[in-house]
């Protein structure tokens, strides 16, 4: 059974690669890449929306995982929320998105507020589609601190830390992600997906 991931970030392609200790492939590797519209209205609907996409393209053999996720802060309206990838608008950098959301919290005065990173993964396969969600509550402050990760992780501060994103290990921070969280939730998906084939 082969696992097609709905994305061509090499980056994903590795973490998805090693919490399942096998090599999930991008989809690009067996089609040309190609543009798909993402207007759900949540982030469980764009990555069913992504992973349908994919395996619509594909033989009815294939697994095809998609995943969707951002940040959310409640006291701006639950923003960026769906539109984390492009709140600074479209084909902007990680730190465009990241310089917004500060700036929004600088004018409403705001140093510190409660915050929560969200990941949606959808799963396709001849069987059914499944949806499994992950959660990481903590707080964004106004300043960036550290440079690991990437997106708004230099501003977010995991509950039980001080420490932003940006200055925590890889390793310690992927042990409570929110993707993370959702892997572990696919994980007897998957494994129940291989006893029926």
């Amino acid at each position: 059974m082969q696992l097609i991931l709905a994305t061509s970030n090499q980056g994903k392609v590795r973490e998805f690669s090693q919490f399942f200790g096998e090599k999930l492939v991008p989809y690009s590797d067996i089609i040309p890449a190609f543009e798909i519209v993402e207007d759900g209205k949540s982030f469980a609907a764009n990555a069913l929306i992504k992973a349908r996409a994919i395996y619509n393209r594909l033989d009815n053999d294939a697994v095809v995982i998609a995943d969707d996720s951002g940040i959310s802060v409640p006291l701006l309206g639950g923003e960026p929320g769906i539109y984390s990838a492009r709140y600074a608008g479209v084909d902007v950098s990680d730190r465009d998105n990241l310089n917004k959301l500060i700036d929004e919290l600088k004018n409403r005065g705001i140093k510190r507020t409660p915050a929560f990173y969200t990941a949606a993964l959808a799963l396709v396969c001849r069987e059914d589609e499944f949806i499994v969600h992950g959660w990481m509550h903590g707080e964004v402050i106004d300043e960036a601190r550290g440079n690991g990760g990437f997106g708004y992780d230099p501003i977010f501060i995991p509950q039980g830390y001080e420490q932003t994103l940006g200055e925590l290990p890889n390793d310690v921070k992927k042990e409570f992600s929110h993707r993370t969280k959702a892997l572990r939730l696919l994980q007897p998906i998957l494994e129940m997906i291989k006893e029926k084939r």
